[in-house]
């Protein structure tokens, strides 16, 4: 971790890499850890808020929409936005977010997807309220690893009682590769979560891909976890 710890990634060179198309984080199927783990997030719950941060494109969010849930995203690029709903044959209005200076809200008609153009570190609860569900695939391993702990009291803030937060995390080694994706530990997981979020090891598996190797890595494990509010 200490060799990436002061690796930055501003939001402009986000922006430019959707620009430019250099968007390898992105998956055209629904990701595989959260089809397993559905059950275990929804725990037999309908019709449940899902709050995803740095949503980019995400199938994920129209499978959501289509059994029934409602879909918030987060995301800087509004190229991004506009093309998820594009690519998913979704028709959307956009409006200004008066609590939001320079942000933009872009929200399907017919009501399940609200997909917000900002900063992360913008939002809150007092924009969309909170959520009974998170699916974090992208997010905590693409932020800059000096803000984790900001983050991680965003996060833990847009919670509702009976949240249930999925996270995806990758280990390796990073004095291999600089990020992003970051390496992040399970430890870092308690020490960002664990005041408090009980925290549950769901699925560890071998993610090593000819696309890592090019990275130069000999080796990556994808971890996802269960969060929950401690005393919820």
């Amino acid at each position: 971790m200490a060799v990436q710890a002061s690796r930055v990634v501003t939001l402009v060179e986000w922006d430019d890499r959707w620009q430019e198309g250099q968007i390898g984080f992105h998956q055209s199927h629904v990701h595989k850890m959260l089809e397993r783990n559905i059950d275990r997030v929804l725990r037999g719950r309908r019709g449940v808020r899902f709050f995803f941060p740095l949503c980019g494109k995400a199938v994920d969010m129209k499978w959501l929409a289509d059994m029934g849930h409602s879909v918030v995203g987060v995301e800087f690029s509004e190229k991004g936005i506009r093309q998820f709903f594009e690519e998913q044959n979704v028709s959307y209005e956009e409006a200004a977010v008066p609590d939001l200076p320079g942000a933009k809200l872009f929200k399907s008609t017919d009501g399940k997807i609200s997909l917000y153009q900002s900063d992360i570190y913008n939002f809150s609860s007092t924009i969309a309220g909170k959520f009974g569900a998170i699916w974090d695939r992208g997010s905590l391993v693409a932020i800059n690893p000096c803000d984790r702990n900001r983050y991680a009291a965003l996060i833990t803030s847009l919670m509702d009682k009976d949240c249930r937060y999925l996270l995806d995390t990758f280990l390796y080694n990073p004095e291999l590769y600089k990020g992003p994706p970051f390496f992040v530990s399970d430890e870092e997981v308690e020490h960002l979560f664990g005041q408090m979020c009980d925290i549950e090891l769901l699925e560890s598996v071998d993610a090593l891909s000819d696309k890592f190797k090019k990275w130069g890595l000999d080796a990556i494990t994808e971890n996802a976890h269960l969060l929950t509010l401690k005393n919820s």
